[in-house]
């Protein structure tokens, strides 16, 4: 692979060991951020510090601007790691690589500081709280795009299983919906001797269950790869008491809105019919925070050919992941790319996200930087000497 980083390897791998060491929660993530806004700082950008960290560098009169994007929060999970780095903060780790995520942007950051290759401008986002798909609205919400208008934005995320270095990506979606839902009934409680006088909130609840998993067999066209899983059942019950109120928890994928909207629509409707026939109240809450995410085709064509340019192995062909990302709020208004970066199939590096043994491949910590470094390059004018 060509390319140059002013932090070598092995300083990347301390800064992102530090990350690691010590991970903090979305919306809590005030360490990292204070960490993030120093580094920055001492590369020479404007910073600015709010929900998140942005950095601005700004380079010659060109007008034109792109974004890139890394999440920064960590997970409620104990590590069970054996590495000399493990997390400090009990309860508490970076589970889903987001320590390497800044660290490669930080490592670019640093490369395009110390050059003067292009002209225009590059905004950093270092964005809070993506676990929860609440960190990109934050921003928006508090100015980001108003604020620092960009042309292009794009973000990356690593994945365990895949070859190690190898970036893949798609046009239009790539990423998953996910909405969540809660389902409350409201029977009449009784004896479990003497079910015939009540109302049976578990026997209505239990209904529901199965007759949700018509909603992708037979309401969605074949294919749709729409998921719809309850995930919780509670109730109010006792050993001889049949419960008054069960309460359904559950989580829904979605492809496009469409079926995003299809799938609550259809949940209403067979909840409250199932509600009647048995003579319950039956409610329906259906909240989503990730959408889909959607990739432009022109950022994809860019993202690919920088990765090729420097001996990357890169595909725009791959197929769309169920999981969801909150940069979809970003690339839903500004013309963007997300991309999977491989983590490895071996070890800690290959284990699934959100794991409590997994770990971020150290091995891609230059590649990353030299990727985002050399995108910058091509996608802004080159800079005019004098």
């Amino acid at each position: 692979m060509k390319g140059q980083n002013n932090m070598n390897e092995t300083e990347l791998t301390a800064l992102r060991h530090e990350f690691h060491r010590f991970p903090e929660l979305g919306f809590a993530e005030h360490s990292t951020k204070d960490r993030i806004a120093s580094l920055l700082t001492s590369f020479g950008l404007e910073v600015h510090i709010g929900v998140g960290v942005v950095g601005v560098l700004k380079r010659g009169t060109g007008n034109r601007t792109i974004g890139l994007r890394a999440d920064i929060d960590a997970l409620p999970i104990s590590e069970t790691s054996a590495h000399a780095y493990v997390s400090k903060t009990d309860g508490v780790m970076h589970a889903c690589g987001h320590d390497g995520h800044m660290t490669m942007l930080l490592g670019a950051a640093e490369n395009l500081a110390r050059g003067d290759s292009f002209d225009g401008t590059v905004i950093f986002i270092f964005q809070p709280n993506e676990e929860h798909g609440l960190g990109a609205q934050a921003m928006i919400k508090e100015g980001l795009l108003r604020r620092f208008p960009m042309e292009e934005v794009y973000a990356i995320h690593n994945l365990p299983g895949a070859l190690a270095g190898r970036i893949s990506t798609r046009t239009g979606q790539i990423c998953s919906s996910e909405s969540l839902f809660e389902i409350t009934v409201k029977g009449q409680g009784g004896h479990a001797a003497m079910p015939h006088v009540g109302r049976d909130s578990i026997l209505i609840g239990s209904e529901i269950v199965l007759a949700l998993q018509t909603i992708v067999a037979r309401k969605l066209a074949p294919g749709s790869g729409a998921v719809v899983s309850v995930t919780e059942f509670l109730t109010d019950g006792q050993r001889n008491v049949l419960p008054s109120n069960v309460v359904l928890k559950g989580d829904v994928r979605a492809c496009v809105l469409k079926d995003r909207k299809a799938i609550s629509a259809f949940m209403t409707q067979i909840c409250e019919g199932i509600g009647d026939a048995h003579g319950a109240k039956v409610s329906v809450a259906f909240n989503t925070e990730f959408i889909e995410t959607i990739n432009a085709a022109v950022p994809v064509i860019a993202a690919v050919k920088a990765a090729k340019s420097i001996g990357i192995e890169a595909t725009s062909d791959r197929e769309p992941m169920s999981f969801s990302e909150d940069f979809a709020h970003f690339s839903a208004v500004v013309p963007g790319c997300f991309m999977l970066l491989g983590n490895g199939t071996d070890g800690p590096n290959g284990r699934p996200l959100h794991s409590a043994d997994y770990d971020f491949n150290d091995q891609l910590l230059p590649i990353g930087a030299a990727f985002w470094t050399q995108l910058v390059t091509d996608r802004l004018p080159k800079a005019v000497s004098l």
